[in-house]
């Protein structure tokens, strides 16, 4: 059997990461710059033929994984389907605010005076996720084990239905911080300063049920669709 090697791909930029703001479960659409890029890694990776194809249920996953497929040699050809189990993280009453705004009040709830006190502080993934939970006023923000539950739960049976099919290289679309939880799940060395750039790329393998990473936010495949 085929090793299944998956491409894991931040969405483009969209109009809420160009304003700065919060969007978990909201949604924008990508901005000009943000398609380009995007249109530079399908360049970057249009030899490489995936097998299948999935994204987020996102509006802005769904479109930068049609711009990277259009762009392949055999894009048109390459099952695809939508997982809403990777989308980003769910916000709550925080969705659309100013990241500021979001950033300033977490560090509170967990007794920080500052955004930067509490990174030098090396405050987990849990930590950040039940702070939001507690700040958000709507009750619509999930749990720490309501979020890490479906996003291993997504990852993994991606992996699982690809290897099945027989493997291959397997674009994934997704979100900054979903990717950057997802890495912590497979290796706690992973924290909250994980540098996920918008249509960088991070290389995973996965045989026997576990993911071995290769490569974390590489910015090479859209600098090489530039060429």
């Amino acid at each position: 059997m085929t090793k299944t090697e998956i491409y894991l791909v931040r969405h483009g930029k969209t109009m809420f990461n160009t304003m700065q703001r919060v969007q978990g479960w909201c949604d924008t659409p990508l901005t000009t710059s943000g398609v380009e890029r995007i249109e530079d890694l399908g360049r970057g990776l249009k030899d490489t033929r995936f097998a299948a194809a999935f994204s987020s249920d996102s509006g802005r996953a769904i479109e930068t994984t049609r711009l990277i497929l259009s762009e392949n040699v055999a894009g048109h050809k390459t099952p695809y389907h939508t997982d809403q189990r990777i989308r980003e993280w769910c916000f709550g009453s925080l969705e659309g605010g100013y990241d500021a705004e979001m950033w300033g009040v977490i560090p509170r709830v967990l007794d920080f005076k500052t955004y930067d006190e509490m990174i030098t502080a090396k405050t987990t993934f849990e930590e950040i996720c039940e702070a939001i939970y507690v700040a958000d006023t709507a009750n619509w923000a999930e749990t720490y084990e309501t979020l890490s539950t479906r996003v291993m739960t997504g990852f993994e049976d991606i992996a699982h239905k690809a290897e099945k099919n027989g493997g291959g290289k397997v674009l994934v679309v997704s979100h900054g911080l979903t990717i950057a939880l997802f890495l912590h799940l497979i290796n706690q060395e992973n924290n909250v300063r994980i540098d996920i750039d918008n249509g960088s790329v991070t290389r995973l393998e996965y045989e026997n049920g576990q993911f071995t990473i290769h490569e974390i936010g590489s910015r090479v495949y859209y600098e090489r669709g530039k060429e």
